[in-house]
């Protein structure tokens, strides 16, 4: 039952080996700068302790059939997957499912060509995820595989959450809506988050929260997406690494005005350029803590501005929820931050959002409840497991199909 899930970038390769009798990882690693000098192949194996043993191979790989290929070899020769005929199937992280996919698909010809029509609403990512799963059909045909869609769990958003107030027909023609990313994260930690409260997940009203070098926050009814940061791009929302989130359109045609930059050169500046490194000059949110711990005033500047956009979506999806269960803090940053944990609850006493100051920052490894014993709301912190997540619904598709 050993199930490969790969995530296709447009230089790059990552991959995960489970044995999904027992969810665990046989084999993980990646190929970075794929087509350049530079290409090399960094893999793990489990070595029986929590860390698993690593290794790097620095090798031309050309292109992204030889770094499957390659990936393929270093799986036999490491006896993760000696013989391919134990390949279950295997699972394909993809950006953008527009509003064709609320589920997981089985890769079929029409899927393929529906994958790649999706290409203009996310053309950083979608090809690169396509190409991926044609170099895996062309290397392991008869392995079924599964595409597994970052926007899915979004699908769910009521049409008056996913609208944008812009003519209808832009929206008929472009398909200009709120879709929403990081999906398969928020779906996976409100799951555990249900198993840590020993609560069915729909009986729970939860706000999740990705915090990473992307950022997002999701409101979740009873198990259901109702409504999320992220917008028609990963742009809008939260403050994010070199994201600027939440922004005033008109800014956009000021500066091309203004400035003389094209609209491309401001894409690339919100997108890039903006965020936290925008702001103090450092896009890692340890590098901006320990700036602030220093004393510099733009990376304090940075983390107050970064907290209060995630307070302001918490208390907006607080409202939309009516009732609130908990609170989950996962990614990166959610996860090891305790001065932004912290910070994003400071002052919700109000909201029934009480921090035990103590556990969050004794806070260790695995889920962990951090509100104090008067709290109304749970605090938790979640580890996400995209890959693992993918490898579920996977087996969970094909099984249905």
């Amino acid at each position: 039952m050993k199930v490969l899930v790969l995530n296709s970038g447009s230089s790059s390769i990552k991959y995960q080996l489970f044995d999904m009798r027992d969810e665990s990882v046989l084999a993980a690693g990646s190929i970075e700068q794929i087509g350049e000098p530079g290409s090399h192949l960094s893999y793990a194996l489990p070595t029986g302790q929590p860390e698993m043993k690593k290794a790097v191979q620095t090798l031309p790989v050309p292109d992204h059939h030889q770094g499957f290929q390659r990936i393929a070899a270093v799986l036999k020769e490491t006896g993760a997957l000696a013989n391919p005929g134990e390949l279950h199937a295997i699972g394909h992280r993809v950006v953008h499912g527009g509003e064709q996919f609320q589920k997981p698909a089985r890769v079929t010809p029409a899927v393929l060509s529906a994958i790649r029509e999706l290409i203009p609403l996310a053309p950083l990512h979608n090809p690169a995820n396509l190409l991926g799963i044609e170099v895996a059909l062309e290397s392991a045909p008869l392995v079924p595989q599964v595409a597994v869609f970052d926007t899915a769990f979004h699908q769910s958003l009521p049409s008056h959450a996913y609208r944008y107030a812009i003519p209808k027909k832009l929206y008929e023609a472009h398909q200009v809506r709120r879709y929403g990313f990081h999906g398969t994260s928020h779906y996976y930690v409100a799951k555990k988050a249900a198993e840590f409260l020993g609560k069915p997940l729909d009986s729970l009203n939860l706000i999740s929260l990705h915090l990473g070098n992307g950022a997002s926050a999701a409101a979740i009814q009873q198990g259901i997406c109702i409504d999320t940061s992220m917008g028609f791009t990963p742009l809008e929302g939260l403050i994010m690494g070199t994201r600027c989130g939440d922004l005033d359109p008109a800014i956009i045609f000021y500066l091309v005005r203004e400035t003389g930059l094209s609209a491309g050169e401001i894409e690339t500046i919100l997108n890039k350029e903006s965020g936290l490194k925008g702001i103090c000059g450092a896009n890692d949110m340890r590098a901006v803590g320990e700036l602030a711990e220093r004393g510099n005033p733009e990376a304090q500047l940075a983390i107050r501005m970064y907290c209060y956009r995630i307070k302001k979506y918490i208390g907006a999806y607080h409202a939309v929820l009516g009732r609130l269960d908990g609170l989950i803090f996962t990614g990166g940053i959610g996860e090891n931050a305790d001065f932004i944990r912290a910070g994003c609850c400071e002052g919700l006493d109000h909201l029934g959002l009480e921090m035990n100051n103590g556990a969050n920052r004794e806070r260790r490894l695995g889920c962990a409840a951090l509100e104090s014993g008067t709290s109304r709301v749970k605090i938790l912190v979640i580890p996400t497991n995209e890959e693992l997540e993918i490898a579920e619904q996977t087996v969970t598709c094909l099984s249905s199909s």
